[in-house]
């Protein structure tokens, strides 16, 4: 019977025991109203919105990216034009000498809007932005150094510049996949702009001085008698091709959709649109006066 009685204490104590776990936090038996220990279960903190810098400063990145993006799908399309007209395409060899020129100015706008581009806060995220910014000046550098050396070359010499371009892709861990870990910034680039799938920046306004490429082209006083321009003052239409001998100085001219090339013997300039002057040293000059799919009236004088 003693040792019955043992047992019952030991019982009755474990009961009690286990009775006091089950107090909640309103004095009474069992677990909190939400079905939580209150013991356990820290209070729900609300996940705070980005701030207005973080947004503007992820859009900037964003933005960055997209014309880097742009920068290298527009300079392997022109590589590719290049290399696929023959070797005695003059139109794709002046092309190839636009493309020199141009592509160093169009890396040095990327590298100039990334050094407006401030600190974010987000350690991770600047770093990415100093390895972005190191990339492009490296390539911006190199680019400092390319100049058109004549015609024959500029194949070659725009595919070394391409392979440039195509270095300019965003540092590892880019954006979205810092995104992926760091909440705030994964806010501020559901919040920012161009952020968004598929964005582009918006085209400017244009110079509202220039001519209207889709109107009609003027009458050209000459009309396509290249003959008139012998003495060096004439004004004519080209609609594809042409040989004009004016004061002395003989030009190949080529019209396309997209600009107006000027040969000479080692000499080639490309104009894009109407308002360009090509000139041949004292002798001669060329202006586009007007110019759109149709062809463009082209005046020559002497200087």
């Amino acid at each position: 019977m003693r040792g019955s009685a043992g047992v019952g204490i030991v019982v009755a104590g474990l009961v009690l025991a286990v009775g006091g776990c089950a107090v909640g936090t309103d004095g009474k038996g069992g677990a909190d109203q939400d079905g939580t220990s209150g013991r356990d279960t820290a209070p729900a903190t609300p996940s705070q919105p980005p701030s207005k810098e973080l947004v503007r400063w992820v859009g900037a990145m964003c933005e960055s990216t997209v014309a880097l993006k742009d920068l290298r799908a527009g300079s392997a399309e022109d590589l590719k034009e290049i290399r696929g007209a023959g070797e005695e395409d003059l139109v794709a060899r002046a092309t190839a000498l636009g493309y020199l020129s141009s592509t160093p100015s169009a890396v040095d706008s990327v590298q100039s809007s990334l050094e407006d581009i401030g600190r974010s806060g987000v350690p991770a995220a600047d770093r990415m932005l100093d390895a972005l910014r190191k990339k492009v000046n490296g390539v911006a550098a190199k680019l400092e150094g390319v100049s058109p050396v004549g015609l024959e070359y500029a194949e070659d010499e725009a595919a070394d510049v391409d392979k440039l371009v195509q270095s300019l892709t965003p540092p590892k861990p880019d954006l979205p996949e810092l995104t992926e870990k760091i909440p705030r910034l994964a806010a501020a680039y559901r919040k920012a702009a161009p952020c968004a799938p598929g964005w582009k920046p918006a085209e400017g306004t244009g110079d509202p001085a220039a001519p209207d490429p889709t109107g009609p082209l003027p009458k050209a006083a000459n009309g396509k008698n290249y003959a008139a321009c012998s003495d060096g003052g004439c004004e004519v239409l080209v609609t594809s091709t042409a040989e004009i001998t004016a004061n002395g100085t003989t030009v190949h001219v080529t019209v396309s959709d997209d600009n107006v090339t000027f040969q000479t013997d080692g000499t080639v300039m490309q104009l894009g649109g109407a308002g360009g002057e090509a000139g041949f040293g004292d002798a001669l000059k060329a202006n586009v006066v007007a110019h759109n799919e149709d062809g463009a009236v082209l005046k020559f004088s002497t200087p």
